[in-house]
């Protein structure tokens, strides 16, 4: 691993500067403050897209660590439902979705002394069904992790020795996947399902959880040790009430779990 992690400094050292597209995960945590390391901070951008698909706690967490690594952080706007196959939830959304952004993100990039924009995907995500990393590919976009051959468990563990608390942070997936594929995404159900996730990880203390939505069922996947206490009469029904409020009609919880 430490073979790895240094191949990944020499990496980011052939870059006179760097903007980094920034999610608060875990993956781009790390990359952000492997950057700083290297090129220290003033040769160093952070650009977050703020969109309908981010949950806003995962906007608030990438808000707090750019602010713990003292780096330069830039918000921007990205109305990802203006994108007709976006918004249609095709099986190819993520190309276009993240194709937009990264053509966002460059454009920033260039303008912040011509950086080279840099993501934070893996050597574990090509074993994976990844289109967003075709549109990345495409547009130039590198990526230092998987190139330095960087898993997750390696970036979990150089993080955590970098003092990041990002390191056992679950994973995190934008709001769209919680939806069938052709689907239509609208502001209502992507807000309808970041509420109820937000809900469920504050008040009932769940760590890893996901609400599929098939409106009006809204279907809970939580870790499987977790299900047994969901499943008592009073957290059932306090669930039951508040996802409710929110819209949906019926409430289901998953006996296999998340997966």
């Amino acid at each position: 691993m430490k073979a790895k992690e240094t191949r990944l400094k020499e990496i980011i050292a052939t870059f006179p500067r760097v903007a980094v597209a920034f999610s608060g995960g875990v993956d781009s945590s790390y990359l952000l403050a492997a950057c700083i390391d290297v090129l220290g901070p003033k040769r160093v951008v952070a650009l977050t897209a703020d969109s309908p698909l981010v949950p806003r706690a995962e906007l608030a967490t990438a808000r707090e660590v750019a602010r713990l690594l003292g780096a330069e952080h830039r918000v921007i706007s990205s109305d990802d439902l203006a994108i007709p196959e976006v918004a249609g939830n095709i099986g190819r959304r993520c190309y276009y979705c993240k194709r937009a952004r990264f053509a966002l993100l460059i454009k920033l990039a260039g303008e912040a002394g011509g950086a080279q924009l840099l993501h934070g995907e893996n050597a574990d995500d090509a074993l994976d069904y990844r289109p967003g990393s075709q549109a990345a590919q495409e547009l130039g976009v590198r990526a230092p992790l998987a190139e330095a051959g960087l898993t997750k468990a390696d970036i979990r563990q150089l993080s955590k020795e970098r003092g990041l608390p990002t390191w056992n942070h679950p994973p995190a997936a934008c709001l769209a996947t919680r939806f069938p594929y052709d689907v239509p995404l609208t502001r209502e159900g992507l807000e309808r399902v970041g509420r109820a996730e937000e809900w469920l990880r504050q008040t009932i203390g769940l760590k890893l959880v996901r609400v599929r939505d098939h409106y009006p069922v809204a279907r809970i996947e939580a870790e499987a040790e977790e299900i047994a206490r969901l499943a008592r009469p009073e957290v059932r029904s306090a669930i039951s009430e508040h996802l409710r409020a929110l819209g949906y009609r019926y409430v289901a919880l998953d006996l296999d779990g998340y997966r």
